[in-house]
């Protein structure tokens, strides 16, 4: 298969509510309770949480949706009296460092062995779901296919200067992770951290502005503020086929950046059994079948019958090579650097 805020910014559903929301939860609430913290969108997560509370009606599902970063910290600052139970969606370098940080509870699904060695924590710590591809998406009322750029560094080029716009990459784990890879790019083509940066220094200065949350961004490239931006290719097929919003993509033809989209259980969590049987529901084959064609999300199961997946969906895509574990343990440090000495700075 979203999300510089520097405070936490999430939305929750069905209700919104202050502070006190998840003591409300605990108390008011006949029903057991489970909480989810998401980074899925309100048109995959409320549908799966309405069929789970279909099948068990016995059970409430609260959830909040925020940006990969912010979950992590969120249930970070929660460690000593943990809020959520499940965490659902964040690329797999953050669970990495959650991992280490002991935040999360291990759990072997019943499909662990149908998942690539790639895909997973070895201790079971996490599991992912979804491949993401990162694409080049582009308002297709500006541009036509063959004008967009076709690799990552035609962003670069002066015809591109004040037309990108682009998700506040802090929060997103979406941003974060084209960042980072293109920092492990240059990388591997120099040796030096420092070309790294030098790209994300030029691209910075054709960006026209920095969105706070993926709403805005689909909204500025909508509305033709920026023509260009780099985002995650399920949401951009997501948006134009629930709102018709203008948008088509590219991937980049070096390669693109893979996302694992990962699943885990929150340490501490009240109610892991609830969390358990949520987890085992939403990556189900039929929940990965319905969640390819109706949201667009590619199944990290490789035992996903091909012909119940989409057709477009069956086609390999180029992956750029990563070194995951330097990306989990550089990744808070580039991006810092980034917001302090290249953010903004180029325009």
């Amino acid at each position: 298969m979203q999300t510089g805020l520097s405070t936490f910014k999430a939305k929750i559903y069905p209700i919104v509510v202050g502070a006190g929301l998840l003591v409300l939860l605990g108390c008011a609430e006949k029903k057991p309770t489970m909480v989810i913290y998401t980074t899925h969108g309100k048109e995959l997560v409320q549908t799966f949480v309405d069929l789970f509370e279909k099948d068990h009606p016995q059970v409430q599902v609260r959830w909040l949706d925020m940006g990969s970063q912010d979950a992590l910290d969120r249930i970070r600052s929660e460690k000593g009296n943990p809020q959520a139970d499940l965490w659902w969606g964040a690329p797999a370098p953050i669970f990495m460092r959650a991992k280490k940080e002991g935040l999360l509870q291990p759990y072997r699904p019943t499909w662990a062995e149908q998942v690539d060695s790639m895909y997973r924590d070895p201790e079971d710590m996490w599991y992912g779901t979804f491949l993401t591809p990162e694409v080049i998406a582009f308002n297709r009322e500006k541009l036509s296919r063959e004008q967009a750029p076709q690799d990552w560094d035609d962003l670069l080029k002066p015809e591109w200067k004040g037309r990108v716009v682009i998700r506040s990459p802090l929060a997103s784990g979406t941003m974060r992770a084209i960042f980072v890879a293109m920092i492990l790019r240059q990388m591997q083509k120099t040796g030096r951290v420092e070309d790294g940066f030098e790209w994300l220094r030029q691209l910075d200065a054709n960006t026209r502005s920095y969105a706070a949350d993926p709403t805005m961004l689909y909204l500025k490239l909508a509305r033709g503020e920026g023509d260009v931006t780099l985002w995650n290719m399920p949401d951009i097929m997501l948006q134009r086929s629930l709102y018709n919003y203008p948008f088509d993509y590219i991937i980049p033809r070096s390669g693109t950046v893979v996302v694992t989209d990962c699943i885990a259980l929150v340490k501490g969590a009240k109610q892991p059994e609830l969390a358990k049987a949520f987890y085992e529901f939403v990556t189900s084959k039929e929940a990965l079948i319905r969640q390819a064609h109706e949201f667009y999300r590619i199944p990290a199961r490789r035992d996903i019958p091909r012909e119940k997946l989409p057709e477009w969906m069956r086609a390999p895509i180029k992956v750029l090579p990563l070194d995951w574990e330097l990306f989990a343990e550089k990744e808070t440090e580039w991006m810092e650097y980034w917001n302090q000495h290249i953010r903004s700075r180029g325009r």
